[in-house]
């Protein structure tokens, strides 16, 4: 059996320290062998944006840390695990994570079930798994409203997930928005894992382009998302890179000189 001990902790958040093929192994064995059945195990991948958002809300910030497990969506966050000592840590970004999990269940009888996107994106969605990926285990659909679900909105979509069998919920909105969804949502419904992957789903049907390669591998994802939509980023990001420096900065300073919490 695969197993997932190794965590960095960023401001008391434990972040997976492995690789996407590894938690997709470990995904489809305790799927396969019933030991993660009804646990509704929530998953985030997230990225520097999530930390920063959880050093200023502490509310949001407790959540994180109350999930089975935070993948490093973005290279900061791996940069920073490699401060902290853990040199083979590797990016672990919502949109290969998912290729990989559909790449690799294909075959398995494991059932997924798409949350997110505008009306019409989580179907199309479960279009382009199916002829990208061979995945034709999608059992069910569903786009939130913009608004703010109340508890019997909730209920109600709990019970058709429920009824439609999945054993993954992937959530598709924005941070810290998905977090807080998926926290709730795993109060109404009974399945092994609810993921929350950001713009995957209009990454895969063609609605976002996503950065070349280099890019993505040196750290420069963000800026080729503020060149493609620059009025609605600028002000996220003009505020995120420095304050994620500066919590990275403050967590080498306690680590060194075991000071008192400093974030």
């Amino acid at each position: 059996m695969v197993t997932l001990n190794n965590k960095s902790i960023l401001i008391g958040i434990d972040i997976f320290v492995g690789n996407n093929k590894l938690f997709s192994q470990y995904l489809i064995e305790t799927i396969r062998d019933q030991s993660s059945n009804g646990t509704n195990r929530n998953i985030s991948a997230t990225s520097a944006h999530g930390i920063v958002e959880a050093n200023k809300n502490p509310i949001f910030l407790n959540t994180l840390k109350s999930f089975y497990l935070n993948l490093p969506d973005g290279v900061p966050l791996v940069w920073a695990g490699r401060m902290n000592g853990h040199k083979k840590m590797e990016r672990c970004s919502g949109v290969d994570m998912f290729e990989e999990v559909m790449i690799s269940s294909h075959n398995e009888p494991i059932k997924h079930f798409f949350c997110g996107g505008k009306p019409g994106i989580a179907d199309e969605l479960k279009q382009a798994v199916n002829v990208l990926f061979n995945n034709n285990q999608v059992v069910g659909t569903y786009s939130p409203p913009f608004k703010k679900m109340t508890s019997d909105e909730f209920s109600f979509l709990g019970e058709i997930i429920n009824k439609s069998g999945a054993n993954v919920v992937w959530i598709g909105l924005s941070t810290p928005k998905q977090e807080v969804f998926a926290a709730e949502l795993s109060k109404y419904c009974s399945v092994n894992y609810i993921i929350t992957v950001g713009a995957v789903f209009d990454n895969f049907t063609g609605h976002l382009q996503r950065a070349p390669k280099f890019m993505q591998q040196t750290g420069l994802e963000w800026l080729f998302r503020l060149y493609m939509e620059p009025k609605r980023l600028w002000k996220r990001y003009v505020q995120i890179i420095p304050a994620f420096t500066i919590i990275v900065i403050k967590q080498k300073f306690k680590s060194i000189f075991n000071y008192g919490d400093l974030v």
